[in-house]
């Protein structure tokens, strides 16, 4: 699998540590989803590995572009920097494309369409409420988890971080 190479090239491109980190915990959770869940497909577990890596690969872009980082330039600027990257180390094309969607929309509830898309949305959830970029009011939090996560072990991994 690519993952090795592909946080190398996401620290090479993000060169900064804030979203290099928040990059790694969003993987470290993705990984434990996948485990959690048993999930065993290739694919899914390719597709979830690189997407956790590169989905925030928009923000430089985004910053240089238009000064912001705001979702909507994150997902603007962020599939062909993937794109990119991934085609350097010869990704497969399948799921290339399917991890450049998932880096297009991963801040869009209603475009998460698979396992693999979910996996990535729960784990960057759980990781922008662990480190305060989402904060729920004590009322809204059950119906926030409701909303945002469907596996068991993401229900589970919640509960550390609230």
């Amino acid at each position: 699998m690519y993952r090795e190479k592909a946080i190398e090239k996401m620290k090479g491109y993000f060169q900064e540590d804030r979203f290099i980190e928040h990059t790694l915990k969003v993987l470290a959770r993705a990984e434990q989803i996948c485990e959690g869940e048993r999930i065993d497909d290739a694919f899914i577990l390719q597709v979830a590995t690189l997407g956790s890596i590169f989905h925030d690969i928009g923000i430089p872009e985004a910053l240089k572009k238009h000064s912001s980082m705001e979702a909507p330039y994150q997902e603007q600027e962020g599939p062909p920097v993937a794109r990119r990257l991934m085609n350097e180390e010869g990704v497969r094309p399948d799921i290339l494309e399917r991890v450049c969607y998932i880096v297009g929309y991963h801040h869009t509830a209603d475009k998460v369409d698979g396992l693999d898309f979910q996996v990535i949305w729960e784990a960057d959830f759980i990781v922008n409420i662990d480190e305060g970029n989402i904060v729920l009011e004590p009322g809204e939090v059950e119906r926030s988890v409701d909303e945002n996560l469907k596996t068991e072990t993401a229900r589970v991994l919640i509960r550390e971080v609230l």
